[in-house]
């Protein structure tokens, strides 16, 4: 049994799905993977039960009926791993723009340093961001940039979607209460754990944008992430922790 699961949300990533789950059983650390899949028409989920007899009992798929938010996926992720007992959960993409060899260091962040929330961060020193348009860069570094003034956190990579949380912060956050299901959920995530005075530390990570399938970024998902932060920081303002 690993105390460690990566939780990779998918939706028509057939292209990546075998690469990246091999990947990920090749590190020296034994992690087990969770594929959240929002029934993919290209059959991404008949890959991973396939994979699941080479891969018994380290692959584990929760299947959902339809696409409905990344957030939600990892919702859904979250409550599986925490009613199966793992200790550091994970969220991490399926399509190669997170680099599996990263897990160990953000584990370690957890585990050996103390820190309860690690951040796999493009934005920690300097921008280390491959195969981006400037335009995206732009946006993205902009938007984190937006988030600090708005929340006062001092996480540079605010939106950074490479993430491993000890099972402590989980338990603490109203899992059921997340409002976001875009670009957002990454920040009300670290928001809601910052205001629960929890570690968070960044880990500086080179992020390469995808090769194979199609982005899922939307005008709205961004749309999503402005006005969300605006509306987190206000109504902490008249909240507790």
């Amino acid at each position: 049994m690993s105390d460690a699961i990566v939780i990779v949300p998918t939706y028509n990533e057939i292209e990546n799905i075998e690469s990246i789950i091999r990947s990920v059983f090749s590190q020296p650390k034994g992690f087990h993977v969770l594929i959240v899949d929002d029934n993919s028409p290209d059959k991404t989920g008949e890959t991973v039960k396939t994979l699941q007899q080479e891969f018994k009992n380290q692959l584990f798929l929760l299947e959902r009926k339809e696409k409905s938010g990344l957030g939600t996926a990892y919702i859904a992720g979250f409550e599986w791993a925490l009613e199966n007992d793992y200790q550091y959960i994970f969220e991490m993409d399926a399509d190669f723009s997170h680099n599996p060899k990263d897990l160990i260091r953000l584990y370690n962040a957890c585990e050996i340093d103390g820190a309860d929330i690690s951040v796999g961060s493009r934005y920690v020193k300097g921008i280390t961001v491959v195969n981006w348009p400037m335009s995206r860069i732009i946006l993205s570094y902009g938007a984190s940039r937006y988030v600090r003034f708005i929340t006062r956190m001092k996480v540079k990579d605010s939106t950074a979607g490479f993430v491993c949380y000890k099972r402590s912060v989980l338990e603490a956050i109203h899992l059921k209460k997340v409002k976001f299901v875009g670009y957002a959920f990454q920040i009300e995530m670290k928001f809601k754990a910052y205001k629960k005075g929890f570690r968070i530390v960044e880990i500086p990570v080179i992020f390469k944008d995808r090769t194979k399938g199609k982005s899922k970024m939307s005008g709205s998902i961004i749309s999503e992430a402005i006005f969300g932060v605006i509306s987190l920081r206000l109504k902490s303002l008249f909240a507790s922790k």
